[in-house]
């Protein structure tokens, strides 16, 4: 029977506000706790031009947490400096990927340093468009704490380069036959039907999805994990 993970991305300070409590008014009803990706210091002018700053941001945050809710690094900026797609190209675009390790490290110091003057600390990371490298890594480990990362394709966690990988499979909740599946949604962008398809899982499935962020033995990935990495990438 598979474990879930609802991923949440790009909350910050711009966003949309109405969208977002209809989430967390729906995940409080079903008990679900979700994996939150913060922005610590939003310039992505698709994010700061659409939607108002929020000034009660970080009093939601501080709400979340005291929910239980894991507040992940999610980038720096959320700002695409290069069309790279680093060691999970899931799109050609980057904010760390092709990116110096100086500037790499910089970015995760500035932005760990942001989530903890508001009382976060992060143990768990994810890139914008899901796209990283090896510097990043690296960056990570020189800069902070987390050496857990939300992303790449495999059947279940693993570990790998002195981090652990939790996989993230889908943009939608369905049945997949994975033991560990991330669902990553981003509430700025849902319409009503995706919240319907999403209560209607919820409804049935609430009692599969992890009520926090933790990880086991350090297992490596197998031949599954690496055929089911080549079979995604090879379809896209």
């Amino acid at each position: 029977m598979s474990q879930y993970i609802l991923r949440l991305d790009d909350a910050s300070d711009y966003m949309d506000v109405k969208k977002w409590q209809r989430m967390e008014e729906l995940l409080d009803q079903y008990g679900i706790k979700p994996l939150v990706g913060v922005i610590p210091d939003n310039r992505d002018s698709s994010l700061t031009d659409t939607y108002e700053q929020d000034p009660e941001f970080w009093d939601k945050t501080a709400r979340w947490k005291e929910k239980g809710w894991e507040l992940a690094l999610h980038g720096c900026y959320h700002k695409y400096t290069t069309k790279e797609g680093g060691i999970n190209p899931v799109n050609q675009r980057s904010e760390f990927a092709g990116v110096p390790l100086d500037k790499q490290k910089e970015m995760i110091r500035h932005g760990v340093d942001v989530l903890k003057g508001h009382d976060i600390e992060p143990k768990v990371f994810f890139a914008p468009s899901h796209t990283f490298d090896e510097n990043t890594l690296v960056a990570l480990k020189e800069e902070s704490d987390i050496r857990i990362i939300s992303d790449t394709i495999a059947n279940d966690v693993y570990f790998e380069n002195n981090f652990y990988f939790i996989p993230q499979q889908s943009g939608r909740v369905r049945k997949l036959p994975f033991k560990m599946v991330t669902f990553c949604y981003h509430p700025n962008m849902m319409k009503d039907d995706d919240f319907d398809v999403l209560e209607r899982f919820l409804k049935k499935n609430a009692e599969s999805f992890r009520i926090s962020i933790t990880v086991g033995k350090k297992r490596g990935r197998n031949l599954l994990d690496r055929a089911l990495r080549e079979l995604y990438f090879l379809r896209r």
